[in-house]
């Protein structure tokens, strides 16, 4: 038997906050985001007036950092069972919104630590106190359709990405005015962090012919919308917001690889943005794991119109495509060039491959892997070399 799950309800298109109205009923709701430009571009203040409109009493919790910590998810849980909402909204990029899933279940069960939820499925029953909401700012993490929470431990510099189906929003706001604000940097890093999302999921262990769809059609529309997305381009933003929250639906069911547990331990040791982890690492970790699912990455390649005559053809097809977009978006394809020393790697290289084996998207890459394959795969990444093995 097999799962399934998305948010009970996504609202999407331009003006989309205004749907809001459909949580006329409930009493409190808290409002989380991170720094200034949800409040710059006036669309916290839209947030605030839909849910005033409709009775709806708020709070605002600001300020949540890139790559929120546990503290902050420890007092973002205290500052909500202080004012007791049962709804609670969550607008931004990808670290607001994580941290407040994390919140939620501190709210609801102040008992648990973070122990106690760190690993995959441990999380208990919410929805006990509050409802949640998610809208995102950016297109790339998807997390307002996921089961997945992204959160640092900077004692240990380690990422742990939750994962439960419990903390998948009921609630997921997709408005396509908010994403043309993106900056460009953020524009490519959140595309291809959406693209690896898609890609990973179609080769994942629990893929399934749900996912699949999914997988293949965001694909198909990053690669389609991406660029012009990169420059601006209003329809290719509106396109890139939808494709991205596709490729999350089909990543939160089908889970994701090692792409994303060498991006976790990466991103944080290295202070490198997470999409663009994935960008440098996915020309890498295809070559891996085509020995065991080519056929795959051949689909995903003939689905783009690339060509080859063998699977083998056709993933290295992949690969230079993805590499291509890479140098489209002026993302540096390897670590050593977006300025990693190889002092701060020779320090690092051997703690971030033993904790990106014990990364919870570890289990479903297709072809598994130990902590010194994972070191070459990250060594691979680093100078970009072939993989080999």
């Amino acid at each position: 038997m097999a799962r399934f799950t998305l948010p009970r309800d996504i609202y999407y298109g331009a003006g989309a906050i205004s749907e809001l109205k459909a949580l006329k009923g409930h009493k409190k709701a808290m409002i989380f985001t991170g720094g200034s430009s949800m409040k710059r571009g006036g669309f916290l203040q839209k947030v605030e007036d839909v849910l005033h409109n409709i009775g709806i009493e708020t709070q605002l919790f600001e300020g949540i950092e890139p790559d929120p910590s546990i503290e902050t998810v420890f007092r973002g849980a205290e500052a909500m069972r202080a004012f007791e909402p049962d709804v609670i909204v969550a607008i931004g990029g990808g670290s607001p919104i994580d941290a407040a899933k994390a919140m939620w279940v501190f709210y609801e069960h102040p008992e648990k630590t973070f122990e106690n939820i760190k690993d995959p499925f441990t999380i208990p029953v919410l929805r006990n106190k509050a409802i949640f909401v998610a809208i995102p700012s950016t297109s790339g993490t998807a997390t307002e359709v996921t089961a997945f929470s992204v959160i640092t431990d900077y004692k240990t510099d380690i990422k742990y990405p939750l994962a439960d189906f419990e903390i998948t929003p009921d609630i997921a706001i997709l408005d396509t005015d908010i994403p043309l604000t993106m900056p460009k940097k953020l524009t490519a890093h959140t595309g291809m962090d959406a693209l690896t999302h898609a890609i990973e999921a179609y080769v994942a262990t629990a893929r399934s012919n749900f996912s699949d769809a999914l997988a293949l059609q965001a694909i198909s529309d990053i690669y389609d919308s991406l660029v012009a997305s990169y420059y601006g381009d209003k329809a290719a933003r509106e396109k890139m917001h939808i494709a991205q929250c596709m490729a999350g639906m089909a990543f939160s069911n089908a889970l994701l690889g090692i792409a994303h547990s060498l991006a976790h331990k990466t991103g944080a040791v290295f202070h490198i943005p997470h999409g663009c982890c994935n960008a440098i690492l996915l020309p890498s970790v295809i070559e891996f794991n085509a020995k065991v699912c080519a056929d795959r990455y051949a689909v995903i390649a003939r689905h783009l119109g690339l060509t080859g005559n063998t699977d083998a053809q056709l993933t290295n097809a992949l690969i230079d495509s993805i590499k291509a977009l890479n140098k489209k978006l002026d993302i540096a394809q390897t670590y050593k060039e977006n300025g990693v020393s190889e002092e701060v790697l020779r320090e690092h290289a051997d703690t971030i491959a033993a904790n990106a084996v014990l990364d919870p998207c570890t289990g479903s890459n297709p072809r598994q892997i130990d902590k010194e394959q994972m070191k070459e795969v990250l060594l691979c990444a680093y100078y970009g070399t072939p993989v080999t093995f």
